[in-house]
């Protein structure tokens, strides 16, 4: 399958907050969906979701118009939004009915679900009783439920120690192996990296960086070198002094001359006798891309 958002608006009370959103998900894939608070991604996802209406653009699955009503969409929103006071079993059950399912089906889908992440002991509990952690994984059961075709992610990783983040993390990888769509929002860049093939940046209602991450990282990294030297005191890199550079822990992250080959530059070190350990094309991580994107240039994030 492929979402395919093009040129979508959106305003409140005369404040434009979606500015001609493009956006190109495929099923297969987790599709990172990355902003600043109050950049636009939770009115992108209630769009979606047909919480919301846009002023103007189109939403289109498969090159067919997209309708909400004949998908099934589970939603993990980043606040909490179940009832602490009702038992966990009544609640999932409830969502699962919501979105369509026999009361049979409900019951078949929350015990799959519950054992998968964990909480099926919790089921006659109030929701209030749990942990922040359990409570969270209750939140990701809901979204999963009735299995639904999209799912829609807004920090799924927020109080999960790092066991219950790798099962997560796991029945992630395991669904979208049956051609559905996942859209993951996060904070936490390290989990965005590790499994989002293709990222979206928004900023201020409009996208500014979006494609595969990888090819993003190689265009970024602008002719710079990771370099990791043998037995060379880093307080003593003056034989680089034509260059500019930083030091990261052990590497020197080195940008190349003007028109310099890699070639050149290695040839010109081996002449000095200087050993190299490590040598590679310098990879910003997602954090700083981010940071280059959607921060202000007199702040930091």
């Amino acid at each position: 399958m492929q979402l395919i958002v093009k040129d979508l608006n959106k305003s409140f009370n005369g404040i434009q907050v979606l500015k001609d959103i493009n956006l190109h998900v495929n099923s297969g894939q987790i599709y990172g969906y990355l902003g600043r608070n109050g950049a636009g991604k939770t009115t992108s996802m209630r769009i979606l979701m047909d919480v919301f209406e846009g002023d103007s653009g189109s939403i289109s699955l498969d090159g067919e118009k997209f309708r909400p009503a004949d998908h099934l969409i589970g939603y993990l929103p980043e606040e909490r939004g179940m009832y602490a006071k009702v038992k966990v079993k009544e609640q999932l059950l409830y969502f699962a009915e919501l979105r369509g399912a026999s009361r049979q089906q409900a019951e078949e889908s929350m015990d799959y679900w519950s054992k998968e992440f964990g909480i099926d002991q919790y089921l006659n509990q109030n929701l209030e009783t749990l942990s922040k952690g359990n409570q969270q994984k209750v939140q990701i059961t809901q979204a999963f439920i009735s299995e639904p075709d999209i799912l829609i992610l807004d920090e799924p990783f927020s109080g999960l120690d790092p066991v219950n983040s790798k099962i997560f993390q796991d029945a992630l990888l395991d669904y979208i192996r049956e051609d559905r769509i996942i859209i993951f929002s996060s904070h936490q860049m390290s989990y965005v990296e590790s499994f989002c093939d293709d990222i979206a940046i928004i900023k201020e209602g409009r996208i500014v960086l979006e494609g595969n991450l990888q090819a993003i990282k190689e265009e970024m990294g602008e002719d710079r070198l990771r370099i990791r030297f043998s037995e060379v005191d880093q307080q003593d890199l003056s034989f680089l002094r034509s260059y500019r550079y930083t030091v990261e822990g052990e590497d020197v992250i080195l940008n190349l001359l003007p028109n310099q080959k890699k070639k050149d530059f290695i040839r010109e070190i081996l002449d000095q006798d200087i050993e190299i350990n490590l040598f590679m094309d310098y990879l910003p991580s997602l954090q700083e891309i981010f940071i280059q994107k959607a921060g202000n240039q007199d702040e930091t994030i």
